[in-house]
């Protein structure tokens, strides 16, 4: 450990620094920039501490989210005065949603310097509204001893506040007044001598504080109000839980508890720990498609964890049929996005399990009946996908879900990879691992995040569109500093296919140029300018060949080349059809 006494701004930085290393922190993503030169000089020179250099800001941001959702840790987020943290705000708004815990320093000018028209000044106070958890401007430094006790103190709350109750973003603005050098200042060594630095950092807790547990009482209450259904469904959204197995374990052990069906989402650990969960349903948004086997499939009670599925048709048939719903998630957000009939347990699904005891077998027709559907639907969906020979984009996502290697990360992009992912992606036990951002659902630092995922990973895939991609080619500069392997699966369709789903599409013009908006881009010239590998798929069998074994380093694009118009016709002619047309009666 050592503190920088070369001046007050050093000091300060150090400071910062030292208090972050000792809390846990691993990361910290430096954007360039003058003002915060003291925080990039400390950083930079903290062994313990990796410092990345990014230039663009907001792709430092996403590629510091990526970081933070892989690893569950709070990452640093550096950069100067001015606009620069302006374009940290996507980032942190999906941090916000997704909870995700990132530490935003962006340094300032000091109050003398402001409103005056003093170069890369704009009011950088609360300039990321509500979307923190928790945001304030550090005093200007200054040599007392007392206002270094509330520096450590004040990164101690913003790093608890990153954490609990619920992760998320916190900012800290920091004025710096000259010189942002580290010039040796002679008025600091006599508060060197008085200095003690162990009994300085003495305060910084070695553990996290834990969130307040349920009663037995309590959770065997509702338990026994579940028991008595045989109307009863568990719903999981996306999800990245920090310990997938021992997260699908929990849901597994819950819905052999109670005998009921698991619809769970494409986004959701659960359809790569198959094995796990022999009432799986994956195939729900096709099968409520068909009216009369939603009314008669209609539950008495919901238990959701998490955020709902994407399905829109899961979520139309919630809100008609108003079912009981518990929603069953430990942060303090409100995930009742449908206002229904709602009780929200503020617990973990792994510690709710614990309370769990499983009893003597007991054959729920219900339950069957969702087997039954889920086993004739998947069989169809896998007798129309291996009919298909061109190169289609609903097949990507089914056949990537049995070809990827075991454990591999997948970041999957906004849109139409999503839909295509929950309609499509077969249950397998692979365990591999997605990732996504569905925070604010957003196209903005597709890649970045992506990156900041495989960041000194193992060999990890992202799946996008050509529109997303375009979005944020600025993430391609991160190439000189990344470590690891991103192969990204291009679906090429030259605009955006999500639009095509929409009513909007039957209006031409303005449809195709200020919806779908083509941009016609060469990627093979475009991964040519950055330097990334780039290879034109031609079959299934050649990208099968691609995907497994996946390389260790660099990053690789693999372009589909697809029809827009023709997948979404295809789509709105073959998702009902798909369900299933004889309806049993339960």
């Amino acid at each position: 450990m050592s503190l920088d006494f070369r001046n007050t701004n050093t000091l300060w930085a150090s400071i910062i620094t030292e208090t972050l290393k000792r809390l846990g922190l691993t990361t910290a993503i430096i954007c360039p920039g003058s003002r915060s030169t003291p925080l990039t000089i400390t950083f930079a020179q903290e062994k313990q501490i990796e410092t990345i250099p990014v230039l663009d800001e907001r792709s430092a941001a996403f590629f510091a989210l990526g970081i933070a959702k892989k690893t569950n840790l709070p990452v640093a987020l550096i950069c100067t005065s001015g606009t620069a943290g302006a374009n940290f705000y996507p980032a942190i708004i999906e941090a916000k949603e997704s909870r995700v815990p990132l530490l935003i320093f962006t340094a300032d000018r000091p109050p003398e310097l402001r409103d005056c028209h003093s170069g890369q000044t704009i009011d950088q106070v609360k300039m990321y509204g509500n979307y923190p958890n928790w945001q304030t401007e550090l005093a200007t430094p200054a040599l007392e001893i007392n206002l270094l006790n509330y520096l450590r103190q004040i990164i101690i709350y913003g790093w608890e506040r990153s954490l609990f109750p619920t992760p998320g973003p916190v900012h800290f603005n920091i004025p710096f007044r000259d010189p942002l050098a580290p010039i040796s200042d002679p008025n600091i060594n006599q508060l060197k001598s008085l200095t003690n630095l162990e009994n300085f950092f003495d305060s910084i807790p070695k553990n996290q504080p834990e969130l307040p547990s349920f009663t037995a009482y309590s959770i065997q209450n509702h338990l026994q109000e579940w028991q008595k259904s045989e109307r009863l469904i568990i719903v999981c959204g996306a999800a990245n839980p920090p310990f997938p197995q021992e997260y699908c374990q929990a849901i597994s052990h819950l819905s052999q508890t109670l005998k009921c069906p698991v619809l769970a989402e494409g986004l959701s650990p659960l359809r790569n720990h198959y094995k796990l969960n022999p009432y799986l349903i994956s195939t729900y948004d096709l099968i409520l498609r068909n009216q009369q086997i939603a009314q008669q499939l209609t539950p008495e009670i919901v238990i959701q964890i998490g955020d709902l599925p994407t399905s829109k048709e899961l979520r139309t048939w919630l809100e008609t049929t108003q079912p009981k719903r518990w929603i069953i998630d430990p942060s303090h957000h409100n995930f009742d996005s449908l206002h229904g009939k709602t009780t929200h347990l503020r617990i973990s699904v792994e510690e709710l399990a614990n309370f769990c005891q499983l009893e003597a077998d007991i054959h729920h027709k219900y339950l069957q009946i969702w087997c039954d559907v889920e086993a004739e639907v998947r069989q169809k969906i896998n007798q129309e996908m291996k009919a298909k020979e061109n190169l289609f984009e609903s097949k990507t996502a089914w056949l990537i879900s049995q070809t990827l290697p075991p454990e591999t990360p997948i970041f999957i992009a906004n849109s139409m990879p999503v839909r295509d992912v929950e309609f499509f992606w077969q249950p397998n036990n692979s365990r591999i691992q997605p990732f996504f951002n569905r925070g604010a659902n957003g196209i903005d630092g597709t890649l970045s995040t992506a990156l900041g995922i495989a960041y000194r990973q193992k060999s990890s895939v992202m799946l996008t569109g050509d529109l997303a991609l375009l979005h944020d080619t600025n993430g391609f500069l991160l190439r000189n500093k990344f470590i690891g392997h991103l192969t990204i699966i291009l679906i090429n369709n030259n605009g955006g296919g999500i639009f095509e789903m929409l009513p909007i599409s039957q209006f031409e013009p303005p449809f195709e140029e200020y919806f779908a908006t083509p941009q016609d881009i060469d990627f093979d010239r475009l991964c040519t300018t950055y330097n990334v590998e780039y290879e034109l798929i031609s079959s299934w069998q050649h990208l099968q060949q691609r995907l497994n074994p996946l390389p260790e380093n660099g990053i690789r694009v693999l372009e589909l080349r697809t029809n827009r118009k023709a997948d979404a016709k295809w789509r709105q002619e073959n998702l009902r059809k798909l369900a299933i047309n004889n309806s049993p009666s339960p």
